[in-house]
């Protein structure tokens, strides 16, 4: 069991920057591949990006490829989501996920993932 906590939501101005962190407990946390979905109003959950366990190894969405990047810490149990150029269209609540590693890295389905943060609001105005 690991338990995921994000940090770091807010408002920004569109072309601006934020930083999202996920804290995770409760298990050993290089035992997972990490990842991000989000979810705007009024739509389904999407896959943002994931990393692997030792973090060489990463995953997008082709609508963030580019502008996001997806790091982690393993002696912090922390994995991070840097966004840059936000848009608009950027504005959802985004989860912190937690999967196995026998589970296929990079997967796009929100089953796929078995652990999830309670999310936290990024707001982009334009």
């Amino acid at each position: 069991q690991v338990q995921l906590v994000e940090s770091g939501g807010g408002l920004v101005q569109a072309g601006g920057s934020l930083r999202l962190s996920c804290a995770a407990s409760g298990s050993t946390f290089s035992k997972y591949y990490m990842g991000w979905f989000r979810q705007a109003p009024g739509k389904e959950r999407e896959f943002v990006g994931s990393i692997s366990s030792s973090g060489s190894i990463t995953s997008y969405a082709d609508s963030v490829k580019g502008r996001f990047t997806i790091s982690r810490d393993n002696a912090k149990n922390t994995v991070y989501l840097q966004m840059n150029s936000l848009k608009s269209e950027d504005t959802a609540v985004y989860f912190c996920v937690g999967q196995y590693l026998y589970k296929r890295f990079g997967a796009t389905a929100e089953g796929e993932y078995d652990y999830w943060g309670q999310g936290t609001q990024v707001t982009v105005s334009s």
